[in-house]
């Protein structure tokens, strides 16, 4: 009964085009322009879930750091995106792709500093009178896309100096690290620069480019900033614990979900049924690494700590996608789920490497996205013959260096203009009162 309501709707739908419905010549748009439409719809939507990893880490470090902190990381987390889509609009965009218009070297040789102090600019509304590339995207979706990964790395600075920090000092790195620091080593990569063309080296969605940059930077602004106040006592590691643990585990959970853009959209076209195809894979690539990570992380937890530690569950999740990121592509579903395993047993033994050391990081950024960037980077090696040890071992330490280096004084000079640590007794008080005076949850505060 149903299928003859259905058969004179499917005829009448068959006989659009005698009815002249679809003979117009815009109608029937060339398999370019075809591509250019796909692949700008893909840039936004994918854009769109790598945009939703900022939610996601806000709730993974409000729910890690404790109670007194948790308004001030809602704040860095808001005024952290803000000021990187503007920086990244104003300088970082074309400081990042020149486009053959470098200002310290060339295409041939590979280029050293892109433009400087040049705005993106769009196209025409409705592409008048221009003529675009219709073999990529509309530049508003690349521009769109690329920011979201701008924002990301100043999102990993933000957790690991949590609970002791400055908020404008921090904010004012944000914009050094996302108008300056990032576009810079990226150009060397993504915008066709010597690290690319040169040494060939193979970051597909940024083990390195992004996720090691963030940790560099955190990694100088720990060692500058100090740990928190009681963290190491008499020889011994205090644990802080986080103020809620579910919110944490739905900021993985939303990491996890963006992930899927920040890879997957990093294929960059989606024109024709091979890339597709390619997007698929790399989307389950990218999902099993991550259930490899944190698998591995509760097994040795367990195996070590006699109990699972869901903390380290959540950041193994994490490692697991970040050691994915550089060649989500090559790998079949079993590699990529050692892949991600080993990125989940990194975390494991970072961690208390860290504290052993007194490096003080609250949410565990340094291990996921600098430890496991590294790894990712080298286990192109494993899928990709087309990846050199030389060249994969040169970017990490070329990058690494730069990074490092210019974040680190960066941090020195705000610690003597400014100063980049709250009073004592700012810190024991917490910094939402001290800084902010508001309070994330004032019900259940101690009175």
């Amino acid at each position: 009964m149903k299928l003859m309501k259905i058969l004179p709707v499917a005829a009448a739908l068959m006989a659009l085009p005698t009815l002249g419905l679809a003979q117009e010549a815009d109608m029937t748009p060339p398999n370019e322009e075809i591509g250019f439409i796909l692949t700008s719809f893909m840039f936004l939507v994918c854009g769109f879930l790598v945009f939703w990893m900022a939610a996601g880490f806000t709730m993974l470090e409000a729910g890690l750091v404790r109670q007194k902190n948790v308004t001030m990381q809602l704040t860095k987390n808001m005024g952290l995106f803000s000021l990187a889509a503007l920086a990244y609009y104003l300088i970082g965009y074309n400081l990042m792709y020149p486009l053959g218009d470098w200002s310290i070297g060339a295409d041939e040789t590979g280029g050293y500093l892109g433009i400087l102090f040049s705005p993106a600019v769009m196209e025409a509304v409705g592409l008048a009178d221009t003529t675009p590339d219709l073999t990529y995207s509309s530049v508003g979706a690349d521009f769109f896309f690329q920011l979201m990964f701008c924002a990301t790395t100043a999102s990993i600075v933000s957790g690991t100096l949590a609970e002791r920090i400055k908020l404008w000092p921090f904010l004012i790195f944000v914009i050094i690290l996302t108008a300056f620091i990032y576009p810079i080593q990226a150009s060397w990569k993504w915008g066709g620069g010597f690290l690319d063309s040169q040494y060939g080296f193979l970051d597909f969605a940024g083990s390195t480019v992004v996720h090691s940059v963030g940790g560099w930077a955190a990694l100088a602004g720990a060692l500058i900033l100090g740990p928190r106040i009681g963290k190491y006592k008499d020889g011994r590691v205090v644990p802080f614990m986080g103020s809620n643990l579910p919110l944490a585990t739905l900021g993985t959970f939303i990491l996890w979900l963006g992930w899927f853009g920040f890879n997957g959209g990093s294929q960059l076209y989606m024109d024709t049924a091979g890339n597709v195809a390619d997007i698929s894979r790399i989307f389950a690539n990218t999902n099993t690494a991550a259930a490899g990570g944190a698998l591995a992380a509760m097994i040795l937890t367990q195996i070590l700590y006699k109990k699972v530690d869901l903390t380290m569950v959540l950041n193994g999740a994490l490692a697991g996608l970040v050691s994915i990121t550089a060649e989500p592509l090559t790998p079949s579903l079993g590699a990529a789920t050692l892949i991600g395993a080993v990125g989940g047993i990194i975390v494991v033994f970072a961690v208390p490497f860290l504290d052993k050391l007194k490096i003080d990081d609250v949410v565990g950024a340094i291990p996921v996205h600098l430890f496991a960037g590294i790894w990712g980077t080298l286990a192109v090696l494993l899928t990709n013959p087309d990846a050199t040890l030389g060249g994969q071992l040169i970017s990490i330490i070329v990058v690494g260096v730069f990074v490092f280096t210019v974040s680190a004084v960066v941090w020195f000079i705000l610690k003597a203009t400014m100063g980049i640590r709250v009073t004592e007794e700012e810190e024991i008080t917490g910094l939402d009162q001290a800084e902010l005076g508001m309070e994330a949850y004032p019900e259940f505060a101690n009175r």
